[in-house]
């Protein structure tokens, strides 16, 4: 089975966020699955790849793309990881920048990348089953195939999936894109019209042989007005069902009994390691050493639909109970300052760090008694599957993939404790129900040992996406 990955962001190469974690994941555990299973990725060549890593590559050729009227310069690099092929799309005029998005013609450089991924396929000579495409900057892609390629020789049975990550982000622009940037026929345009604009997600949910998402939860919620910011009366429109397969998280990287990263290494048998992180966390924190009350960790952005006005609401309540923060992110100016000012006025109980620090995210997972997470909106979530991996317990609101992989401890295979309404006090309810069995030393062991066995590994997602692909052959 031959699959070709289509993202803007992959690692190891380059990221911004999860969806470079989900493709730096994925193919290579679906690609370990079985011999047969043959995965490639293609992504475009950024400035922030460096020097060294690009000398690594190989230059196969450089083609040219059509961009509406004008045709642009296409060089494809190719690099190997593990047992997974990368195309690397170099266009300095589209590519060669100083971030990856956030330009005001961010629509033409991803509709180049759309169209150059169906270009070089003759050229690099593999011709996949499927293209899985990710989120709007690959949406065009089988909205070209299917007005401009289907018909071909050399394209005949591609069958193309695409992947919502967060249907918030939907790529939406002015109808003069069409003539101007993407040579389809006016005939056509009907696929990407939307509320008066062209939205590239919409013409994706219209073109693609089977819509996904990162976890069950979250393909029921993008149905309902809620959750969907308007797409959910595109989605409601396909007659087969939105697939949700829950991510995964890289067990390697997260991995308690031999990161390198945390004071001590343990394993769910073994907790002292565990005690010898929190000790260090509490230290680093200049919290007091011997405190045994619980210490709460939340590395997250600081944005709305995270959940931060709820912590805001209830934050002395939670103070009051006791409860010590170590907080790391950034994001909204209000937010920071709220967490600086709580810091200022509770230094013994608060410490926050501003920004994104990896090694310190790890020192908090694996240091921290809990891990709070009461996100508004949350198409999957890795981070409460981090922290379960070392042994803190989630508390989080049930919504998308935090409802599918955190179960509330007072039912059957507990392993954190959640809420359902979108509500400061109800979350203040499951801190205090996740403090009160924190007394209980054994009972509270038992949770943590339960939490560091739960699989989700990507090898559990790899055989459903196999599944799917499988089904559509």
């Amino acid at each position: 089975m031959k699959i070709l990955y289509a993202a803007s962001e992959a690692l190891p190469f380059a990221a911004s966020g999860g969806l470079a974690d989900v493709l730096g994941s994925l193919p290579a555990a679906i690609a370990d699955q079985g011999e047969d299973m043959d995965c490639r990725i293609v992504m475009p060549l950024y400035r922030s790849i460096k020097p060294d890593v690009r000398n690594q590559m190989t230059f196969l050729t450089d083609i040219t793309v059509e961009v509406g009227w004008r045709k642009q310069y296409c060089g494809i690099y190719t690099i190997q990881v593990g047992k997974v092929i990368y195309y690397l799309l170099d266009n300095p005029y589209y590519f060669m920048r100083d971030g990856m998005y956030g330009f005001y013609d961010d629509c033409e450089r991803f509709v180049f990348f759309s169209r150059a991924i169906l270009e070089i396929l003759p050229v690099i000579d593999w011709k996949p089953d499927f293209i899985h495409c990710n989120d709007w900057q690959t949406a065009m892609v089988p909205v070209f195939y299917q007005v401009l390629y289907r018909y071909h020789q050399e394209y005949e049975n591609i069958r193309i999936l695409y992947t919502i990550h967060n249907i918030q982000y939907q790529g939406v622009y002015g109808k003069e894109v069409i003539t101007e940037l993407m040579g389809i026929p006016t005939y056509h345009t009907s696929l990407l019209e939307f509320d008066g604009m062209v939205n590239l997600m919409k013409g994706a949910i219209e073109t693609a042989v089977r819509i996904t998402t990162v976890s069950p939860t979250y393909a029921k919620e993008i149905l309902d007005p809620w959750y969907s910011y308007g797409m959910d009366r595109a989605l409601v429109r396909r007659t087969d069902p939105i697939v949700g397969i829950l991510n995964g998280i890289d067990t390697t990287l997260y991995n308690p009994e031999t990161d390198p990263k945390i004071k001590s290494n343990f394993t769910s048998t073994k907790l002292q390691g565990k005690k010898n992180c929190r000790a260090a966390l509490l230290e680093e924190c200049n919290f007091a050493k011997d405190t045994t009350a619980p210490l709460v960790g939340i590395v997250t952005r600081f944005v709305a639909h995270k959940g931060i006005q709820l912590i805001q609401q209830t934050f002395q309540e939670m103070l009051a109970l006791g409860c010590h923060f170590v907080v790391l992110g950034s994001g909204e100016k209000l937010y920071e300052d709220f967490f600086q000012e709580m810091q200022s006025a509770y230094p013994d109980q608060v410490h926050v760090t501003l920004g994104f620090v990896p090694d310190l995210a790890k020192r908090i997972y694996a240091g921290a008694d809990m891990f709070i997470m009461p996100s508004q909106n949350e198409p999957c979530g890795l981070a409460q599957m981090v922290a379960m991996r070392y042994g803190t317990i989630p508390i989080v609101r049930e919504t998308g993939g935090l409802k599918d992989s955190v179960f509330d401890a007072g039912g059957e295979n507990g392993n954190g404790f959640t809420f359902k309404t979108y509500d400061a006090y109800d979350m203040l309810d499951a801190v205090k129900r996740a403090c009160t069995l924190f007394g209980d030393k054994r009972k509270w062991n038992a949770l943590v040992r339960h939490a560091m066995k739960c699989d989700y590994s990507w090898n559990v997602s790899a055989k459903k996406y196999i599944e799917l692909y499988q089904s559509l052959l």
